[in-house]
């Protein structure tokens, strides 16, 4: 067996479930980019995932597991392949 198919990396499904506007539940998350209330940036087997809305938070964070759960209002769901975040809340205060 070659080095290559021996360690092979292997992709996480990728689910999005929404329980009304008020839970999403989220599978195959690689790591939690930003967030705060009002956006949830995460990094996805299938790209960069980003939750909009009002009084989000995370209720449930296993990136061992690859799952994420938020609750709070969620206005809208947004796929994007490159998205570069750098820093955190203060970085984008000062831009």
């Amino acid at each position: 067996m070659a080095y290559e198919e021996k360690y092979k990396t292997v992709d996480i499904p990728h689910n999005v479930i929404m329980e009304g506007r008020k839970k999403v539940s989220v599978s195959g998350v690689d790591d939690v980019e930003s967030f705060d209330e009002s956006e949830i940036i995460m990094s996805t087997s299938q790209g960069v995932l980003i939750v909009h809305g009002k009084e989000l938070r995370i209720e449930k964070l296993s990136l061992d597991s690859g799952d994420v759960v938020m609750e709070g209002i969620v206005d809208r769901l947004e796929y994007e392949d490159d998205v570069k975040v750098s820093g955190g809340l203060f970085s984008r205060l000062f831009k």
